[in-house]
């Protein structure tokens, strides 16, 4: 669900406000919450969503029924200090009243709390830190906490002030585009609203999402579609490109234009498309698929590495996606549909999500695992290195029976292999970022299945590597 049937219902009739808000399905931007609910609980929620994209509160909605707040009201003021009282350090948010039906047909208030994403981690008053995670206020342990710290201090980058970029260099028909699509009747004032302009300027953000031309000011902000012939790159006279697009402009209109050059050259076979007899062109690897790593990429990078871009390399049998800086939040690349994620580009993504481009943190790689599943495909690899985040979406079939014997760990590894070619077993341990006594254990099993082997003269030698047993 977007955000934008969230303030939707907000600016609904009082005798429906309610209970819009009411039967809403609770997700990344929005909760519920009792009148009944005391100020310190309510700051573990504000704490998840300012560690988090930020969000809405309600309050006065319980079990599908509008209590409204008029009989607490004395209690409201508890509830608005509680980002100041019962936070470390304190959460930005604004409140206001909204007028509503309670259900005893009276008329009666919501309190609305709107938390901003904050660019340092917040805790409570005894030292406990959570993240909104989909419908959930996850809790973090030690390490969790110091990858959100780490993460926390890239994502501040998005937030700054791009003084050579003034409110003159934006997209008017974009920005117009967007305004429409949120009900914003000022777009300029929607903007300052959403941390995207400060003063006279754009945001880094903003530049990203609504300047002509961002890469005037952020150069290396493009997505390069590359198409190889055959399953190599290819090297000096042998190298097999043929075809490097360059998709520039604001991120929105660089993601349909990527789509649209990614859709033109996906890998493809005939079959019959109709009942009629028809043969047509199907894609190899699902679209919605790649779109999901596109639009992940996109949003997710790390805006703050120059001197590098998205890459998406289209090959016959499989295409790669690759996106500067480490994978965001609280990673565990061996289960990546369980990997607990936080925006790095919290007011990037709140944008593309409110312009349909992406769901719910973690719904996107969900659903990327279950198309190509669905195809019977292999699951999608991930590999994470110091520099960035590699995503491999193969399009051979594969053994069912045998995938279903092996962990996410050990096709992990696989995936590693088919790209590598060749490794070490250290350099398998470092692609997936486990320990070596790990890495062993799956390449045990999977030599074990004998779909890998072992190559070396002997059990100390240098040169020793894995490899793929040959077809």
């Amino acid at each position: 669900m977007s955000i934008i049937a969230v303030e939707s219902a907000l600016s609904a009739p009082p005798d429906e406000a309610g209970f819009l808000l009411a039967e809403l399905p609770q997700d990344q931007w929005f909760e519920r919450k009792s009148i009944r609910i005391a100020a310190r609980d309510l700051a573990n929620s504000l704490i998840g969503m300012a560690n988090a994209d930020g969000g809405i509160i309600v309050i006065g909605l319980r079990e599908g029924n509008v209590e409204g707040t008029d009989r607490a009201a004395a209690k409201r003021n508890d509830l608005t200090q509680a980002g100041i009282d019962h936070c470390e350090p304190p959460v930005r948010v604004g409140h206001r009243l909204i007028g509503c039906k309670n259900n005893r047909g009276q008329d009666d208030h919501l309190l609305v709390m709107e938390v901003q994403p904050s660019d340092v981690v917040h805790a409570n008053v005894r030292d406990e830190v959570f993240l909104r995670v989909g419908d959930e206020n996850r809790r973090l342990t030690f390490r969790q906490r110091q990858e959100l710290l780490y993460d926390k201090g890239q994502a501040s980058y998005e937030a700054q002030a791009l003084a050579a970029a003034g409110v003159d260099e934006l997209d008017t028909s974009l920005l117009a585009e967007y305004a429409e699509a949120v009900g914003a009747p000022d777009p300029v004032r929607l903007l300052r609203a959403r941390e995207l302009a400060a003063a006279d300027s754009l945001t880094i953000a903003g530049c990203l999402l609504f300047a002509r031309y961002p890469q005037r000011f952020l150069p290396e902000t493009f997505v390069r579609v590359l198409r190889y012939r055959g399953r190599e790159r290819g090297t000096g006279s042998r190298q097999q490109l043929t075809a490097d697009v360059r998709v520039e402009g604001p991120i929105p209109r660089q993601l349909r234009r990527a789509q649209t050059a990614i859709g033109e050259l996906q890998p493809v076979r005939r079959a019959l498309v109709s009942a009629a007899g028809r043969f047509g062109e199907i894609p190899l690897v699902p679209p919605d698929a790649w779109l999901e790593g596109l639009v992940n990429a996109v949003v997710h990078r790390s805006y703050s590495i120059a001197g590098d871009h998205i890459r998406v390399e289209i090959f016959d049998d499989r295409i790669e996606v690759w996106s500067p800086g480490r994978f965001p939040g609280l990673a565990d690349l061996s289960n990546p549909p369980e990997t607990t994620r936080f925006a790095r580009n919290p007011r990037i993504a709140r944008v593309c999500a409110d312009l349909m481009f992406g769901q719910e943190l973690g719904e996107g790689i969900r659903r990327m695992f279950d198309e190509m599943r669905q195809a019977g495909l292999g699951d999608p690899v991930y590999r994470q290195t110091s520099g960035g985040v590699h995503l491999t979406l193969l399009a051979e079939p594969i053994d069912r029976e045998l995938d279903a014997r092996l962990s996410t760990r050990a096709r992990a590894v696989m995936g590693a292999l088919r790209e590598g070619g060749r490794m070490s077993t250290g350099e398998v341990a470092e692609a997936l970022g486990v320990s070596q006594p790990v890495a062993r254990r799956e390449l045990g099993s999977l030599r074990d299945e004998g779909v890998i082997e072992w190559v070396g003269k002997s059990a100390r030698d240098p040169r020793a590597y894995w490899r793929l047993r040959p077809a």
